[in-house]
């Protein structure tokens, strides 16, 4: 019999329709995949206790914060500090910066991942950081503390140099939907290049498709198909790649 790879899904908005709607069912069909553990950032305000509140299954860890699009959002960083530790956060995320989106102002989203990235600094927590044709202003910033920083550039598409720029500085790059379809040059030539143990894998299910698959039939066990696209590219086994990439993520997150 098969032995089944070792997978984490290190970014997953299970508290999103459609598959707010079918959580427990979505968390069983991820343990009956081999999934150790599924990370669920938040994304607004308000889905903070949507997240706190599934993290009570065994094997979902939470992470708050807010995303650029709900910048304009009154963000609290002191009761953000307070959810963080009564809730056993493993990252502040999803934050970071878009500059595709006209609104919010991109000043604002500066200011708003700025005020996050520093509470995580300061807390020793990794961030899950979301980025759209702002990867120069991102580097400026983060090169700018000199805090030693863990954290994932989630949905990672782009190409080894982009990628190379920001293994410098302490992050790891999460490969989900794009590196399974085979005209993503980028995201497979970074897949194929990168050091394995700097790579951590996703689904952002239920908002980015797989290869074959829509995005809003994505679930979190769907991350096989991240792990065998990975495998495809870099010529090993599934198994390889989901017990290097597991491994990576535990130790990123703290997850024993």
């Amino acid at each position: 019999m098969q032995q089944r790879p070792r997978l984490a899904d290190t970014h997953c908005h299970l508290y999103c329709e459609p598959l707010g709607s079918k959580a427990a069912e979505a968390l069983g069909r991820a343990r009956d995949a081999g999934l150790e553990f599924v990370v669920l950032p938040a994304d607004e305000l308000s889905s903070w206790k949507s997240v706190e509140s599934l993290a009570d299954h065994e094997f979902v860890f939470p992470a708050l914060g807010l995303h650029p699009w709900m910048a304009d959002q009154a963000l609290d960083l002191r009761e953000l500090r307070e959810r963080l530790s009564n809730c056993g956060a493993v990252a502040v995320g999803e934050i970071g910066l878009d500059r595709i989106v006209e609104s919010p102002p991109f000043d604002l989203q500066v200011e708003v991942f700025e005020r996050q990235l520093d509470l995580a600094l300061d807390m020793g927590l990794p961030v899950l950081l979301h980025c759209r044709k702002a990867f120069d202003d991102l580097e400026a910033i983060l090169k700018r503390r000199r805090t030693p920083l863990r954290g994932i550039l989630h949905a990672f598409s782009k190409s080894p140099d982009i990628a190379g720029r920001f293994l410098d500085l302490g992050l790891s790059m999460a490969f989900g939907g794009a590196v399974t379809r085979p005209h993503a040059r980028k995201a497979r030539a970074s897949a194929a290049s990168l050091p394995l143990e700097s790579i951590v894998l996703e689904t952002d299910a239920p908002s980015i498709g797989m290869q074959g698959i829509a995005p809003e039939d994505v679930e979190p066990w769907h991350v096989r198909l991240a792990a065998e696209a990975v495998a495809e590219v870099r010529g090993i086994t599934v198994e390889e790649v989901g017990e290097v990439t597991t491994d990576a993520a535990r130790r990123l997150f703290g997850i024993d």
